[in-house]
């Protein structure tokens, strides 16, 4: 069984422990998928849009909130098309939603600034030293 973010089987989106939307906090939209495909492409309502209201959500804290609001944004939305199943469109449409959300509230380390050791800074200066020495030996030279 995975542990990062998936669907439930009851349409919940499980994004991480202590963390799962509800889906009565997801809305569906469903439209023809348009493009390349005749008549089916063109009657069949197949593309499905998911959607996800960050500012009226109830499951989520407020640093989550805010960090999402940060992120992606008042309304997280995703959508799925390249199937000819409106269900396998759902599926995968709530996956990605469950995806973006869950990186959107992925928290990074702060970054330690850090200084050059004296060695890579001698090193370095030797390198453009040696470098310099090439670019002399290559001028013409100069006759007086």
């Amino acid at each position: 069984m995975t542990t990062g973010p998936r669907v439930l089987d009851d349409g919940s989106l499980f994004i991480r422990a202590r963390l799962t939307i509800p889906s009565d906090e997801v809305a569906l939209r469903v439209t023809t998928s348009g493009g390349p495909g005749g008549q089916h492409a063109n009657r069949s309502l197949t593309r499905v849009v998911a959607s996800f209201d960050v500012e009226h959500s109830i499951v989520l804290s407020h640093a989550d909130r805010e960090l999402l609001l940060e992120k992606a944004g008042t309304v997280v939305r995703s959508s799925a098309s390249r199937f000819r199943s409106q269900g396998q469109n759902r599926s995968a449409a709530l996956e990605q939603l469950a995806q973006k959300i869950a990186t959107a509230l992925t928290r990074l380390p702060p970054r330690r600034p850090t200084k050059p050791t004296k060695g890579s800074k001698v090193r370095r200066v030797d390198e453009k030293k040696a470098r310099g020495r090439v670019k002399q030996q290559r001028r013409t030279p100069v006759e007086d």
